[in-house]
């Protein structure tokens, strides 16, 4: 019983601790206005970048992750999915030759300039084109209407494309006819699905492998975009993937499904600069917080020098002062990202509809940046103590 009590003297100790550093936060209410404001606004800018960042990898490897195949064939020279470079269709031959390999079909991708049938605006699509009777992606609502786009000069679009397309869109769900021109061709839109736009492309569309190489006359049937290999069942990606790199030639890379989709992501996050400038936009917003929780917290150090000298003559330590500026660096990370984690609701959704990128908020994200602040708040508040640990007493007096 005796050492239960024991246990519990610190925690009686704490409740009974005068808490000095929201008193002192409290007391200049103007001042933790001003602070918690700057931490918002740092906040929400974490957010912005964090949230764009992220909608960068999710809408350019949408497509890569739909993708139904086991294994992935794409030329050493790929890039990404908007700057493939093409290898031999022979290689899909050589690939059936694999023990495991069930199937090896081609697809053949490219960006094209595509009239906007509402608008009559131009904008830059991808194009996606493979064989109708061979589904090349695990999409439903493209399954079901493959039998459309058999028809010559006939596409399935997105109607998550970004640009004015509600009232195209709206034609087509009704089953009438919607037409446009693509490189002097007539095209007609026969169905929709859905994908999204990305940073790469403004919308995508689907057609067949006939349709494809009417759209882009210069182009070889035999020049393929990517290999799409379905494996027989019981067989291991991985290892069907090693043997497939032993035996085809050095002219294509063998990658899994998940390798692919992490292909698209790295050249994003690492190779393109936009990956880059959100990374550093998060880490500039960081320091932005840093500074203005340090001013708010070195302004009241100085400000009450004095009282934290007459601490130190009385015998309290500087573990005890210094716990009361990171009790004030605390309480502003908390109560600063109260309103930087509710502002984004509304700029997502702003965002999210201007340029038809998936931008949501997340619980994980908003653990980050909370864990952000508070090691931004900490920092400041270590930063700022400096001058009150080499306070002396007698100097103030």
């Amino acid at each position: 019983m005796i050492g239960f009590l024991q246990k519990l003297q610190p925690l009686q100790q704490l409740q009974r601790r005068t808490p000095l550093g929201w008193l002192q936060l409290s007391h200049e209410k103007g001042r933790l206005l001003v602070a918690l404001a700057g931490i918002a606004f740092a906040d929400v800018l974490m957010f912005m970048q964090l949230g764009f960042q992220a909608a960068l990898y999710d809408s350019n490897t949408r497509i890569n992750r739909a993708i139904l195949a086991d294994i992935i064939l794409v030329s050493p020279k790929a890039l990404n999915l908007q700057n493939l470079s093409t290898f031999s269709r022979r290689r899909l031959f050589q690939a059936m030759d694999v023990p495991g390999v069930q199937t090896a079909d081609a697809l053949y991708v490219n960006t094209i300039n595509w009239r906007n049938p509402q608008t009559r605006l131009t904008a830059t699509v991808q194009v996606l084109g493979f064989k109708p009777d061979r589904p090349a992606f695990a999409l439903p609502e493209v399954n079901r209407q493959l039998d459309k786009i058999k028809l010559p000069d006939t596409v399935l679009f997105d109607r998550g494309a970004r640009g004015k397309y509600a009232q195209a869109i709206a034609q087509v769900e009704q089953g009438k006819l919607v037409t446009t021109e693509v490189e002097r061709r007539t095209i007609a839109i026969a169905g929709l699905f859905t994908i999204g736009a990305s940073f790469g492309a403004d919308a995508t569309v689907i057609a067949s492998d006939q349709t494809f190489l009417r759209l882009f006359p210069r182009r070889d049937v035999a020049s393929i975009s990517l290999g799409l290999i379905r494996l027989k069942p019981g067989y291991d990606p991985q290892q069907v993937a090693t043997a497939l790199e032993s035996h085809l030639p050095e002219d294509v890379r063998v990658m899994t499904a998940q390798e692919y989709v992490q292909f698209e992501e790295n050249y994003w996050r690492t190779a393109s600069p936009i990956g880059f400038v959100f990374g550093l936009g998060t880490a500039m917003a960081f320091v932005v917080g840093v500074v203005i929780v340090y001013q708010v917290l070195s302004t009241d150090v100085n400000t009450h020098l004095k009282e934290y000298a007459t601490f130190k003559a009385t015998g309290y330590g500087n573990s005890y002062l210094l716990g009361i500026v990171f009790e004030e660096a605390i309480i502003l990370s908390l109560l600063g990202f109260i309103p930087g984690v509710i502002l984004p609701f509304g700029l997502y959704a702003l965002a999210a509809q201007a340029t038809a990128l998936p931008i949501y908020m997340t619980f994980s994200r908003a653990v980050l940046v909370l864990g952000l602040t508070i090691v931004m708040c900490g920092l400041s508040g270590a930063i700022s103590t400096r001058k009150l640990q080499s306070a002396d007493p007698a100097d103030m007096f």
